[in-house]
């Protein structure tokens, strides 16, 4: 499999793995100039690149950098983001600042990570009925606390 990128600013990063087993590639700010993210608010973090798989049973996964998380309280507005197969377009990071202070983003920081998820791609249908299981509709908590 190859994933290719395609710089959409001269300074763009192209990503990389932090380590050679690393599952996510830092994906970094790519910004003309800082860009705070008040306290309790979001804001869209562009990258620069745009990215292609040569298949298209595969998507990009952007996640949270642990580090960012757990030390100033940055983390994805929408817990994960998808970037499907066929999208070309600058791939941007939406981050919320979840902390009490603002926070600043400079160009270059690594904001993301990006991982290459498998897909799979049903036929859908509709139907009466499904199959019976012993959950059955126990929906949220119905298997314990």
């Amino acid at each position: 499999m190859k994933l290719t990128f395609k710089r959409l600013r001269d300074h763009a990063v192209i990503p990389a793995r932090a380590t050679e087993t690393s599952a996510g590639l830092d994906l970094s700010a790519c910004l003309t100039e800082p860009v705070v993210i008040p306290s309790h608010e979001i804001r869209m973090i562009p990258t620069g690149l745009a990215a292609a798989l040569d298949r298209d049973d595969a998507m990009l996964m952007l996640c949270a950098r642990s580090g960012l998380a757990s030390k100033h309280g940055i983390a994805m507005a929408n817990g994960v983001g998808i970037v499907d197969s066929d999208y070309r377009g600058e791939i941007c990071v939406p981050l919320i600042n979840q902390s009490s202070e603002p926070f600043e983003i400079t160009d270059g920081m690594r904001v993301a990570q990006l991982i290459v998820v498998p897909v799979l791609l049903p036929e859908t249908a509709e139907a009466d009925s499904l199959p019976e299981t012993v959950r059955g509709t126990g929906g949220f908590g119905s298997t314990g606390r």
